[in-house]
């Protein structure tokens, strides 16, 4: 078994000249700028990735998501076993897709030219950076209408500015907008500095919420009282064989929340020094991580029942609740502070990478960020959001598709390449070079795409279907695992006839 590498630096491309990345005069300047080229050095240790995943997941959506697990009716002990059972799942697919990234030192859509071909590698970066701008709106909007809500506790007198009937542009509120843009412009500024300043941001931003989390949860069970902590956030209904369903639907909704971050997780992955770091940070990011926040998130939620005599399930309403200023403050900032470091690692960085891979000499990497970051300002996200119909159809259409990529990604290395990609011809564009197939596109990835992603399109918008929604991420990802390398066998075959 033979892996390329992309520490092989040649004598012609001296350190001194691109001293983080390796750029060899053969390259053809449409695939390649500073930001795609493979990596000189990767640093990354296990804690980089840890934190990476803290990030992910320490935010109002991963919150969100853990309670409403826990409230679909089971007890907690099937909802930790199915959180488990997903979460391990999601630990083993990342562990898949870091491998090439990590090992060429490539972003996700460069080694995507391997089985698309250099320039059909544009279909699954547009198509991810597509995903990444719609939910970094989102999220943006998110993170700002947390941090509406405390300006309106600490100046009740500015409600008329949040009134989108009284002043208002676009469907969205002037303090609305003022929220909106002032959590749009700190997160430009955290991914205008680089990557390095992204790690930094993310090794402390995670741990943080931790830390206020748990104060949350020690002070709540103060009021409380341990015996009015409820591990199940619903009446039991579900017992024995009735239960299964609910537990598979359960695995499902952890493995479709991470399907994003985990598509483009090589963005990530190839900063990893080695292999074992990555491995390591994802066993401690992912199921050891994920569990522990959901055990709090359940122990905070539970009390908010005895304490407001309400059941709160969104972390930001339970701190407006709170009457110290000082705690709303920092516990405020602090779950903001969340939702900016994931949608940065998550709904950023990808769109930079995918965007700059489309035209690498006129879009950077900051660049191809700042084309989605504009774009998520545009498509109104608010306005999305609001619309559970609209945003059903424009995200779960979009997210058919993730999981295709996904299979199609992971069946190329390890079943037709056996883990070997000729890290330099990922970025020539010779007719006889390795991954050129027919005009830079692999006819067999782009006829795998079709029939993997209108599978999950029709559990979306066929009603006799849906009820396999929940699944599509599986459905697409197990289609083209298994008809991408039969395609590329045909291919091949007819080649040499």
């Amino acid at each position: 078994m033979t892996t390329s590498t992309a520490s092989a630096a040649p004598a012609v491309d001296p350190p001194h000249s691109h001293p983080h990345v390796i750029l060899k005069p053969h390259y053809d300047p449409r695939l390649t700028n500073e930001d795609l080229a493979p990596l000189r050095k990767q640093t990354w240790g296990t804690y980089n990735i840890f934190a990476f995943w803290m990030s992910d997941v320490h935010s109002v959506g991963g919150y969100l998501t853990a309670a409403s697990l826990f409230s679909l009716g089971l007890s907690s002990l099937q909802v930790l076993f199915a959180l488990l059972v997903g979460i391990v799942i999601v630990q083993v697919f990342c562990n898949l897709v870091a491998k090439p990234s990590q090992v060429t030192g490539t972003p996700y859509p460069v080694i995507c030219r391997a089985s698309f071909g250099v320039l059909g590698a544009n279909i699954p970066a547009i198509i991810r950076g597509l995903i990444a701008v719609a939910w970094y709106g989102i999220q943006t909007y998110l993170a700002s209408s947390a941090f509406l809500i405390l300006a309106l506790k600490f100046a009740p007198q500015l409600a008329p500015y949040a009134d989108v009937t009284q002043h208002g542009f676009a469907g969205l509120s002037t303090l609305g907008w003022a929220a909106f843009m002032l959590m749009w412009v700190l997160q430009a500024l955290v991914f205008w500095h680089g990557m390095e300043s992204i790690r930094k941001f993310i090794d402390w931003a995670g741990p943080a919420v931790y830390l206020v989390m748990i104060t949350l949860a020690v002070w709540l069970v103060y009021k409380a009282g341990w015996e009015n902590v409820n591990f199940t956030l619903s009446f039991l209904k579900y017992t024995g064989w009735d239960a299964v369903p609910v537990m598979l639907t359960a695995i499902a909704l952890v493995v479709s929340y991470f399907s994003g971050p985990m598509l483009n997780f090589g963005d990530f992955s190839r900063y990893g020094k080695d292999f074992k770091a990555v491995r390591r940070g994802n066993f401690w990011g992912l199921p050891v991580n994920f569990l522990g926040f959901s055990l709090l998130t359940v122990v905070i939620t539970s009390c908010t029942l005895p304490v407001f005599h309400q059941l709160l399930t969104n972390p930001i309403d339970i701190l407006s609740r709170i009457d110290n200023a000082t705690a709303v403050v920092i516990g405020a900032l602090t779950f903001t502070i969340a939702t900016i470091g994931i949608n940065i690692v998550a709904n950023f960085v990808s769109p930079a990478f995918d965007f700059s891979n489309v035209s690498p000499q006129h879009i950077s990497w900051r660049t191809g960020g700042m084309i989605a970051a504009v774009a998520s300002i545009f498509i109104t996200p608010w306005n999305l959001y609001n619309n559970p119909e609209v945003i059903h159809y424009t995200i779960d259409v979009l997210g058919a598709f993730i999981g295709p990529l996904f299979g199609i990604l992971i069946a190329d290395y390890y079943f037709v390449r056996r883990q070997h990609v000729d890290v330099d011809e990922l970025y020539t564009l010779r007719p006889t070079g390795r991954y050129w197939y027919s005009k830079g596109y692999n006819p067999a990835a782009v006829w795998t795409m079709i029939p993997s992603a209108l599978a999950p399109i029709a559990c979306v918008v066929i009603p006799s279907l849906q009820w396999l929604g929940n699944y599509s991420w599986f459905i697409g990802m197990g289609i083209g695992l298994v008809l991408y390398p039969v395609l590329m066998r045909r291919q091949q075959a007819s080649l040499t006839h």
